[in-house]
């Protein structure tokens, strides 16, 4: 590993695991590379979007919703969880008709994989956010 990859996987790592990571180490410490994947595996899932996809389903097809948010063909899985979040699977179904649903992108509702209207309440948490941060 040189210098520049080293210092590229620590930055990242203090960047996504501030709360694991309470001081900064060394520029040029050697860091296991399975202590920062096991850092970097989120184990909440990540917001994909704020707002539901609006998704045309067909029956008896089945589907695999992603459940941890870090898919890049949302709201569909593409396996991006086996690396980066492994402990959230994909959630199955088989639609019983052909119909257009909403399928949740927040990844908060309570009844996976469609929404429920969650992301109402994380929009507000992010507005609480950026009000506190104007404040500080």
């Amino acid at each position: 590993m040189n210098t520049a990859t080293a210092v590229r996987i620590i930055g990242t790592a203090q960047r996504k695991c501030a709360q694991t990571l309470r001081r900064p180490a060394p520029l040029l410490l050697p860091v296991s590379t399975s202590a920062v994947q096991s850092c970097l595996q989120s184990t909440q899932p990540v917001p994909a979007a704020r707002l539901p996809y609006r998704v045309k389903v067909s029956a008896g097809k089945r589907y695999a919703w992603c459940a941890c948010g870090h898919s890049k063909k949302q709201p569909f899985c593409d396996g991006a969880h086996r690396t980066n979040a492994p402990s959230i699977p994909p959630v199955r179904f088989t639609p019983d008709k052909d119909r257009t649903v909403m399928l949740c992108a927040c990844k908060q509702t309570k009844n996976a994989p469609y929404c429920d209207g969650s992301h109402l309440k994380v929009i507000f948490q992010d507005v609480v956010k950026s009000v506190k941060g104007i404040f500080k």
